[in-house]
């Protein structure tokens, strides 16, 4: 019997899974290690790789990817949401719309290569028109893949600094990501931007991908059923989570952001399995070529385990 470390954080889809799930099968036993911050444990998998299967944002995947890095996903997504809410403007500085970005700095909460922000900026090139390569973007943070090198419009200038504090001092107009400073002048460019997420789902039909799981390549090939047998876990545990969410009570905002999602899309709010997501997947590898973070568009079947690619949940 071997026992396989897999950090992620305690979503309510991981909830029945880590009280139930001990071992995976005859083989393989689940240790869960704790994290304050889930990306600490992100970081360590893409720079060493000391864990054996480990939550990580589906970008940093896909970077993590163009450099060799040896493991594989399960088209499992256990964080989603849509991102319009992501792009916050300083109104006092003229910008009034998407494109008023162009010939402008805007910063980015964390690194060039965090999916929310891929996000974002995907939004602006599709939906609004903007042409990111007329945009200085401002990281305020490195990669967790320490190999990838920034694009000619994206530089670390900023790195260190507060996103609020670049706000106030007039040296950004804009920002992708989650800023959490109230700043006077400072908010969402995108009005009402949970219903412009779901009109543009009901649009496009792309539910945008957030966190996924990674598994070494090397147990992949030692045990043929791992992810097959993880896939499956992973699927019980999320139908226990939302037969047993409670969506009239007092919800957490986890919770909540779980029954809103449910109710704009009509359905399962983290649907497993490629088909399912084929659209999403399709447009994040589109975005992250298009924004220089990989030399080619990824296609989709590349992505995941062998085994995993006919699965549904």
């Amino acid at each position: 019997m071997v026992t396989l470390s897999m950090p992620t954080r305690d979503y309510g889809l991981m909830r029945h899974m880590k009280k139930t799930v001990s071992r995976l099968n005859a083989d393989i036993e689940i240790a869960y290690p704790k994290f304050t911050d889930i990306l600490v444990a992100v970081r360590k998998m893409v720079r060493e790789r000391p864990f054996d299967i480990c939550e990580m944002p589906f970008t940093t995947y896909i970077c993590a990817k163009e450099y060799g890095k040896k493991f594989t996903a399960l088209p499992v997504f256990i964080t989603r949401n849509f991102h319009h809410w992501a792009i916050f403007a300083n109104r006092g500085s003229g910008i009034k719309t998407p494109k008023d970005f162009e010939g402008k700095t805007v910063g980015v909460v964390r690194g060039y290569t965090v999916t929310t922000g891929v996000w974002a900026r995907g939004m602006l090139a599709e939906e609004y028109g903007v042409d990111l390569s007329k945009v200085r973007w401002a990281a305020t943070d490195d990669e967790h893949v320490a190999e990838f090198k920034l694009p000619p419009n994206v530089d670390y200038e900023f790195m260190g600094r507060d996103i609020g504090d670049l706000f106030r001092s007039g040296e950004i107009v804009g920002a992708v990501g989650a800023v959490t400073d109230d700043i006077p002048g400072v908010g969402p460019l995108i009005p009402d931007a949970m219903e412009a997420g779901f009109a543009f789902y009901r649009k496009t039909g792309i539910y945008p991908v957030n966190h996924g799981i990674v598994v070494r390549d090397e147990l992949l090939e030692r045990y043929p059923s791992l992810a097959v047998d993880l896939f499956h876990a992973l699927k019980e545990s999320k139908e226990a989570y939302l037969a047993n969410l409670d969506r009239m009570g007092e919800l957490s905002a986890e919770d909540a952001l779980t029954a809103r999602l449910e109710q704009g899309l009509g359905g399962d709010p983290f649907p497993y399995g490629v088909e399912a997501n084929r659209k999403g997947l399709e447009a994040l590898t589109r975005y992250a070529f298009d924004q220089n973070i990989t030399s080619r568009k990824y296609a989709v079947e590349e992505l995941f385990a062998p085994g995993t690619l006919d699965l549904a949940g």
